[in-house]
């Protein structure tokens, strides 16, 4: 199991009421973004929580929380909410709008541009 599939369901469930949200395989779990940017999303059977810098004491002070730590190293604005603390969609939906709140306040992540093709003739002219 990569992720808890429940956990995952209460998730879009509650993430419904926000058809602007795009949903991502990543790092064997699932993230959910909003404009362009991660505010939550599951890792085995936690849920990982963008906080911000502002909310990220207060958010560590509450049951069932901890840092991020994903890499080794914790990941100021980022939480672990374990199990316990998203066992139902009114805890879900606590942590989702304070995921959301915060990303709304950041500007909007730009499109990839992606590389400029060349047509063939170009590439064959290029080549000589």
């Amino acid at each position: 199991m990569a992720y808890d599939d429940q956990l995952a369901m209460r998730l879009r469930r509650v993430l419904v009421a926000r058809p602007s949200v795009t949903e991502k395989n990543m790092f064997g779990g699932l993230a959910f973004f909003f404009k362009g940017k991660m505010f939550c999303g599951i890792i085995k059977d936690e849920l990982v929580v963008r906080v911000g810098p502002d909310r990220y004491e207060e958010s560590l002070s509450e049951a069932h929380t901890r840092p991020m730590d994903f890499t080794g190293r914790p990941m100021n604005g980022y939480v672990y909410v374990e199990p316990e603390g998203c066992r139902n969609e009114k805890a879900v939906k606590a942590w989702v709008e304070r995921g959301a709140e915060f990303v709304a306040t950041l500007k909007s992540a730009k499109p990839k541009k992606s590389p400029r093709k060349r047509s063939p003739a170009k590439r064959k002219a290029r080549a000589r």
